[in-house]
């Protein structure tokens, strides 16, 4: 088994070389290009975020591993984690449509969509860590 591979963010730079990492993980696990795709969309969504409201953090990738009557299941688990603000309201970042900065207000909405199992925790003046999976089919 694989260990967590992490990837700054503290500029664009930090952006596009998870993004790079994510899509080449994903090509290892297994995953078509459709999900290639959206793991790599969600890669960053998760760290523009970080970029935009926490100036820095990390974006660590997993191959991760569950058994199920079916047998093993393989996926990709992506943590996005920061010390920055924190988010007062979850509930209202999860609203499709809201945004802060300007943008779609696709982000985290977007990220769980895309994703088969997202989790998010955020404690403000802390800090905020998103933890989400997509499984091979």
């Amino acid at each position: 088994m694989e260990t967590q591979s992490c990837v700054e963010v503290k500029n664009e730079w930090g952006i596009v070389a998870a993004r790079q990492a994510g899509r080449s993980l994903a090509k290892e696990v297994g995953f078509g290009s459709v999900d290639q795709a959206r793991i790599t969309t969600a890669i960053s969504e998760l760290s523009r975020n970080i970029y935009l409201y926490a100036n820095r953090g990390q974006v660590c990738l997993e191959i991760v591993e569950k058994s199920s009557k079916l047998g093993k299941k393989k996926g990709i688990q992506i943590i996005a984690r920061d010390q920055g603000p924190g988010i007062p309201d979850l509930r209202q970042v999860m609203v499709d449509g809201f945004t802060t900065s300007g943008g779609m207000g696709a982000g985290l909405p977007g990220v769980k969509r895309l994703m088969d199992e997202f989790g998010i925790d955020s404690e403000v003046g802390k800090g905020t860590t998103v933890k989400a999976t997509k499984w091979l089919r």
